[in-house]
């Protein structure tokens, strides 16, 4: 007779009873500060490698370059004061970064309209998005005030 107790180490049991057990998606929220930044690109980086994107490659140094871009103009452009920053990481072929902050009103243009580096005011952090990024964009952001900038870079 088959007994109903679930075994942590049988790995059949494991991948039945999570459905989010071997997708590769991390979201997690992080404080609108220059630590919180540096943490959301470190655990990037560490979730990348996890799931078979190593450090060293193009790839993980692309999305990873990218990630901390967006968790940067989070904290500089989209601070709210007791308000966090929320990152999202999902894996498949490509690498969808989204970064969602609470600042509705400062929004960044739109692809193809990004100001010429000699006339930005600033950083250039979105340029360089643009530069690495196969595709990003914003949007806002649902069920919650602010925005949702995103981007997605190629692992081939």
């Amino acid at each position: 007779m088959k007994s109903n107790n679930f075994d942590p180490t049988d790995t059949t049991q494991l991948s039945s009873a999570s459905p989010y057990l071997g997708s590769r998606i991390f979201a997690l929220q992080f404080t609108s500060t220059a630590r919180g930044a540096r943490l959301a690109r470190r655990l990037v980086g560490v979730r990348l490698d996890e799931w078979g994107v190593p450090y060293g490659t193009g790839a993980h140094e692309t999305t990873v370059l990218v990630a901390a871009e967006l968790a940067a103009n989070a904290v500089r452009h989209g601070h709210v004061p007791g308000r966090d920053f929320h990152l999202l990481l999902r894996v498949t072929d490509v690498a969808r970064i989204e970064v969602s902050d609470t600042r509705a009103e400062r929004v960044p243009p739109r692809p193809g309209r990004l100001p010429e580096p000699e006339l930005a005011e600033g950083g250039r952090g979105l340029l360089l998005v643009d530069a690495l990024a196969d595709r990003w964009g914003w949007r806002p952001r649902l069920g919650a005030p602010g925005k949702t900038v995103w981007a997605e870079c190629a692992l081939a």
